[in-house]
């Protein structure tokens, strides 16, 4: 991330750069399960901010003291929200299960602050006193306003030559609407080598190429929105990819392939999801996708 000048600190979660004016601004943070208060949930956050490493335990992240709105790191990204500057999110392997990559950290796009306030911890100090934190309310901005980085530009690039993108007057657009969706669903499915994870079967083309489709369990798009991270995909067949998104199979909680409406011809799904080593996957999106396509059936039979 570093390298990639996505973040401009090798330790600290706070990023920071100097604005036209010289002033300390923040440009990065990073969610790698700093602190208790901190909350993700993918399109909003509940970031906390930063302390000298003398007033925080190390092993119960208990702050010792409050925090202060005049230390470097904080007061830079509270500047950043006084002056609307977007905030890049990187998340790491030790952050929210639903969201965070299974190792190393992921890049995950542009966030506005929409609030910076002090707020009292939920985990006092050592005596039993309130501890106060300065805290800041993120949103994922829409992804018109989303950065094209030069890797996720190239890896975009690449998706779009394999999916056969026959308009390149549109590509612009498509870059910065698909670029981290097909990032995302390029890693699954070279992990299963284009294998559908719900049928077993494995298409290739006269390129001696296999073809799968990224299927994402909780859809991106609204009243969804769902987060676009591999533990929220499934590599799948076109026809699996429809059949989830139409609600014909879902997974259950013990990772069976759920056939709600069955094959009218003779391929079968395989009885329990193909899950390889390394995709994580989270069973809170097979959950979402059951419990909606659920709530349909329910209308249907007036229960």
């Amino acid at each position: 991330m570093f390298d990639a000048r996505l973040h401009g600190d090798l330790q600290r979660g706070i990023s920071k750069l100097k604005d036209v004016d010289g002033a300390a601004v923040s440009d990065a943070i990073v969610l790698n399960g700093g602190y208790l208060d901190d909350d993700d949930s993918w399109h909003e956050i509940r970031y906390t901010g930063a302390s000298p490493d003398v007033d925080r335990d190390p092993q119960t992240k208990r702050l010792k003291v409050s925090q202060r709105w005049d230390y470097p790191d904080n007061a830079a990204l509270k500047r950043s929200y006084e002056r609307g500057h977007p905030i890049r999110i990187l998340r790491g392997h030790k952050g929210d299960a639903r969201y965070s990559p299974s190792k190393g950290y992921r890049y995950d796009g542009l966030y506005r602050i929409t609030q910076a306030a002090t707020a009292i911890s939920a985990l006092p100090g050592r005596a039993g006193e309130p501890i106060e934190i300065c805290q800041f309310i993120l949103v994922r901005c829409p992804e018109a306003e989303q950065e094209v980085t030069v890797v996720e530009r190239a890896a975009s690039e690449l998706v779009l030559f394999d999916d056969e993108e026959k308009f390149p007057e549109k590509r612009t657009s498509q870059v910065k609407r698909l670029v981290r969706d097909t990032a995302a669903a390029h890693r699954i499915k070279d992990l299963y080598d284009g294998q559908c994870q719900t049928c077993g079967i494995r298409l290739v083309g006269a390129n001696c190429k296999p073809y799968s489709q990224g299927a994402h369990l909780k859809p991106l798009a609204e009243p969804h929105n769902g987060p676009d991270v591999e533990r929220n995909i499934l590599s799948l067949c076109p026809n699996c990819h429809v059949r989830l998104d139409l609600g014909a199979i879902s997974i259950g909680e013990d990772w069976s392939v759920i056939e709600r409406v069955a094959h009218t011809e003779p391929r079968t799904t395989l009885p329990r999801l193909l899950i390889k080593k390394g995709h994580g996957l989270h069973p809170s999106y097979a959950k979402y996708q059951r419990d909606w396509w659920d709530s349909f059936a329910q209308e249907e039979t007036g229960a």
